[in-house]
């Protein structure tokens, strides 16, 4: 384990928290301490969530590490059952109780509770919060399936398909599966199950009836998925939806496993872009990305292919899918950046110098201290990215939302081009500072350079901010290339306008 500042995912009992939360008729007996209770924040602050999550913990204390913790919590599961009366019920230890060892598993089957208990081994120290969360539906899938329901004939019926991923605390989960649910009606298909949202133990229970499986976030649906294929043999589409190709490519698989004819569903707002203004303006800005694969590797899609940037940077948090980032990248003639290390990823960003980070609530906070306009694809993140209005990332309102999220903050940077025509007005000045912070605000620190073999000279570095943003970066990284060609390791205002020549002929 690491100690940080900042992590992008906590450990795998908080995974399954996601899961019992997104879930209804279920209930989560943890053995944690006191400590361990910090949780119930995520859902109830930032998810907004009316109803705190259904976790009981034992909350034991170190003056209870003498005693029974056993019976702590036997007791704890016990009065559980008795105050919630759940369908199904979840038992495991949070990271901390792990060390004491006391068989939750074990525990709860000696009290013989009148309700499935699915007991959760979810190592602390090797895995994560979405590994856990994936692994937590999977045993619940697992154990309340029943085998002997399979679907009803096909005719005089539509098909069906359960929708495999959503959970509490995801990204933008709640409004993916309203687009999504809206595409399958438009090919004719029923949705028989989203799970684990909304989804109770009775109706898992009936998983088996629907025709085939559709895993939009393979982060927590992937291994139920898998089981369900070699169990049932229900056929899974793996196509995730965001953006306008992988939506068209989304539609085609989905109409070729139900047998259905795709044209229904496959109108689209988005192509005018590549007709309009701003298409000509933005193509070519370079975007660095991260986040979860799943969103990561649909992001990179977007930028080159629909949106005509250029990916300078790939990578994930998550290393259960390293392979997947791996060969994304490798399309895109990249090295992977596969960590969960925030500070690796802060010093990747600047050496990629990108025009737009897209990533989680970490890289937000990183291009903002490096000025670099930014739009968060991914979990983690803040309050603010769980909006209340319509905002899918799937389909094609969620690449219309896309495109506004990723493209906006590029285009209103044309304000900053107009502060630069009035940079010798007292007013618009660098050493002003911000207006909306008064006149006592601190002069803005310049965006760091990335080659550390080189030095700019102050009159060197204000002449830099004359050049408009959209080519500010192009224009330091040729200078910077010059100098070092040369062996300059101080560039001047000579050196910049050296430079500039150069790579003007």
């Amino acid at each position: 384990m690491q100690l940080t500042v900042w992590t992008y995912e906590g450990p795998p009992h908080v995974g399954a928290m996601r899961i019992a939360t997104a879930m209804e008729g279920v209930h989560y007996v943890l053995h944690a301490p006191q400590g361990d209770t910090y949780a119930d924040l995520l859902f109830t602050m930032i998810e907004r969530s009316r109803r705190r999550p259904p976790v009981t913990y034992t909350t034991f204390q170190a003056r209870d590490l003498g005693k029974d913790t056993a019976e702590l919590f036997q007791q704890a599961a016990r009065e559980a059952h008795a105050r919630f009366a759940p369908q199904a019920m979840l038992v495991g230890s949070s990271c901390t109780a792990e060390l004491i060892q006391d068989d939750p598993a074990g525990l709860a089957s000696a009290l013989s509770l009148p309700c499935p208990v699915i007991p959760l081994e979810l190592p602390s120290y090797t895995r994560k919060e979405n590994w856990g969360a994936g692994e937590t539906f999977y045993q619940i899938v697992r154990h309340l399936a029943d085998k002997s329901v399979t679907p009803p004939p096909r005719e005089g019926r539509r098909p069906r398909a359960n929708l495999l991923g959503p959970t509490a605390l995801g990204f933008r989960h709640r409004d993916d599966v309203i687009e999504v649910t809206k595409l399958l009606d438009q090919l004719g298909i029923d949705l028989h199950l989203v799970a684990p949202r909304g989804a109770t133990p009775a109706e898992i229970a009936t998983i088996g009836a629907a025709d085939f499986n559709i895993l939009l976030y393979p982060e927590i649906g992937d291994t139920a998925a898998r089981w369900l294929e070699r169990s049932f043999g229900q056929k899974t589409v793996r196509t995730v939806p965001i953006g306008e190709g992988a939506t068209r490519d989304f539609i085609a698989e989905v109409a070729a496993v139900a047998g259905v004819d795709p044209a229904p569903a496959l109108p689209s707002n988005l192509p005018w872009w590549s007709r309009s203004v701003d298409s000509t303006y933005l193509t070519g800005k370079r975007v660095f990305i991260f986040g979860d694969a799943t969103h990561a590797i649909a992001a990179a899609r977007v930028a080159r292919d629909e949106l005509g940037f250029e990916v300078v940077g790939l990578g994930c948090y998550n290393r259960e899918f390293a392979r997947e980032i791996k060969a994304a990248a490798r399309d895109h003639g990249l090295t992977p950046l596969v960590t969960d290390d925030y500070l690796a990823v802060e010093r990747a960003i600047q050496e990629a110098q990108p025009e737009l980070v897209l990533g989680t609530q970490m890289e937000r906070h990183i291009a903002k201290r490096l000025r670099i306009p930014c739009a968060v694809i991914s979990a983690p993140v803040h309050v603010q990215d769980f909006p209340a209005r319509y905002s899918p990332q799937m389909g094609f309102e969620g690449a219309n939302v896309l495109f506004d999220s990723w493209v906006h903050p590029l285009v209103m940077g044309l304000e900053e081009h107009l502060l630069t025509m009035f940079r010798d007005d007292f007013e618009f000045s660098d050493d002003a500072g911000a207006s909306h912070l008064g006149a006592h605000a601190a002069p803005a620190e310049p965006a760091p350079t990335v080659a550390e073999a080189t030095h700019w000279a102050p009159e060197a570095e204000q002449e830099l901010r004359k050049i408009p943003f959209f080519v500010r970066g192009k224009a330091r990284r040729n200078t910077e290339a010059f100098a070092a060609e040369r062996g300059i390791a101080h560039i001047t205002l000579d050196t910049l306008y050296e430079a500039k020549a150069h790579y003007a002929r």
